[in-house]
């Protein structure tokens, strides 16, 4: 059985933390972590649907871990909180 590297930041406290979520929540944070974008722009990079990407984008929201700059359509950020990858 082959164990999935998720991102350190994907698993949530006091949350129900089940795969799916911990891939999608990966692919978005991964994106993020290569150049800040709006919820459109990270749906056609991580190949999930829009709506899947801003449900995981407001949980990650609510736990500062990202950030939204902007009216619409909002730029979202990593805010550099949370765990850090180990090298």
């Amino acid at each position: 059985m082959v164990n999935e590297a998720y991102h350190p930041n994907a698993y949530l406290v006091n949350f129900r933390n089940v795969k799916p979520g911990l891939r999608a929540r990966t692919r978005v944070l991964n994106a993020l972590e290569r150049d800040t974008a709006d919820a459109k722009t990270l749906a056609n990079q991580t190949g999930l649907h829009y709506g899947v990407v801003m449900h995981h984008l407001k949980l990650l929201e609510v736990r500062e871990l990202v950030q939204r700059r902007g009216s619409r359509p909002s730029v979202w950020k990593l805010t550099g909180l949370g765990q850090k990858r180990l090298q």
